[in-house]
């Protein structure tokens, strides 16, 4: 009888158990290496989790490339610590479409911010009622803040969030026109974001070509114009006018610096007001719905440059929004390790950091990202009493602990999983 080799044959088991996983989970690019980028900062996503629905992706906000100089831009990048959360099954919103506000929309797939068009100002600096409804115009982030965008057109938000508004350029190599984009992101609906080269039709068949938006420059009259209002408009789009409750359109004020000058015309592009379709793609055979970046001929960005005014899909709480990107995990879940080998997390120590130890008020615990995942913790006084209970730490994330209301004196840190545990003391003080 032919000799089997079972070490070969775990190995490829692994590989097909990873091939099997969604392409949410295993489409990021993980830190390995412990590489650092900008300003010897941790780079790139450092874990990636999931459960049966969910998906916890934990990154620094920190490209793997180099970022920089913003020019007339005071801010720095900073490790942002984001952990989002995207669902395993995403649905189409049939209801009241959710705009994408300001802030992070999505990740890139190297863990930095999505940010939509805006550059977070009105024109006349504050927004205008038009009959019942409070709207204003949105200056274009492409035209006010482009100068200050670095060569892979990203740049830094106060609080040192780095993010992209447009096409990641550094990313992923835009000037290959002649395959289908890679998945260079997720919204935040659970939807793939891809470059900008897609098939012909939304089967999967036909050339490769560029993605082009159905949005138009139009003169605008304050409000989302359509049908046959929008068509109209778009048949003219260099008609000088005023923009009602805008600035006039002159050289000052051209159309396309204000979000509002553009128009949805359905089907005057390949894709829809959200600026994706459902098609094939070689992530998703069976079909998914997909965003992709927008650019022109040139790969200069064009509008609405990632996700349209609105997503496609429903968006989950804790992602967006003040104190949004750090989402606490309260499930167990698996840890994905890329398939370069044999899965060793069993294998892996519970490893963490603790501070400030004596602590006045506030202990923060720190998983390292080589730590196992699922951990859970607790707090025992000095007569062993618990006194502080944690679940699911989980590694490359920071916790904390309130200790405020305790008393002085020595007390015990234990965290375990499965048969390992480990006690630290803590010193609690004034």
């Amino acid at each position: 009888m032919k000799k089997i080799n079972l070490s070969l044959l775990f190995c490829a088991s692994a590989l097909i158990g990873s091939a099997q996983l969604s392409p949410l989970i295993t489409s990021w690019a993980i830190n390995t290496t412990s590489a650092t980028g900008y300003n010897s900062l941790p780079s790139n996503v450092q874990t990636v989790q999931y459960s049966p629905t969910q998906v916890y992706v934990s990154a620094s906000c920190i490209p793997g490339y180099n970022i920089g100089p913003w020019t007339g831009n005071p801010n720095t990048p900073t490790n942002q610590n984001f952990v989002c959360k995207f669902t395993l099954a995403p649905v189409q919103n049939t209801s009241t479409p959710i705009f994408t506000s300001l802030g992070n929309m999505g990740l890139w797939s190297n863990g930095v911010a999505i940010f939509n068009p805006k550059d977070g100002q009105y024109w006349n600096g504050s927004a205008f009622t038009m009959g019942a409804t409070t709207t204003g115009f949105n200056r274009n982030a492409l035209v006010y803040e482009g100068v200050s965008f670095d060569n892979c057109l990203g740049h830094p938000a106060p609080g040192g969030c780095y993010h992209n508004h447009v096409n990641p350029a550094c990313l992923y190599n835009a000037t290959l026109t002649t395959v289908h984009s890679p998945i260079i992101g997720y919204a935040f609906d659970g939807f793939p974001v891809y470059g900008a080269y897609a098939y012909t039709n939304t089967n999967g068949t036909g050339a490769i070509k560029r993605m082009t938006p159905s949005f138009v420059l139009a003169p605008s009259t304050g409000s989302v114009l359509t049908g046959a209002n929008a068509a109209t408009a778009a048949a003219s789009p260099t008609t000088p006018t005023t923009r009602s409750g805008g600035p006039p359109v002159n050289a000052t004020y051209p159309l396309g610096n204000m979000l509002e000058d553009y128009v949805y015309v359905a089907g005057s592009g390949d894709l829809d007001i959200h600026n994706g379709r459902f098609c094939i793609t070689p992530e998703y055979p069976a079909g998914t719905y997909a965003y992709f970046v927008t650019i022109d001929v040139t790969g200069y960005p064009v509008y609405p440059f990632v996700i349209g005014p609105t997503y496609y899909g429903t968006v989950q709480a804790g992602n967006t929004g003040p104190g949004g990107s750090h989402v606490t995990i309260s499930e167990a879940t698996t840890v994905y390790s890329p398939p370069t080998g044999l899965n060793e997390l069993q294998k892996l120590p519970i490893k963490f950091t603790v501070m400030p130890n004596p602590t006045q008020d506030y202990l923060f615990i720190y998983m390292d990202v080589e730590s196992k995942n699922n951990v859970k913790g607790k707090l025992l006084d000095a007569k062993g009493r618990t006194v502080r209970t944690i679940d699911y730490l989980q590694p490359s994330i920071a916790y904390s602990l309130d200790m405020t209301d305790l008393s002085n004196g020595i007390y015990f840190l234990v965290l375990e999983s499965d048969s390992q545990k480990t006690t630290q003391k803590i010193i609690k003080s004034n």
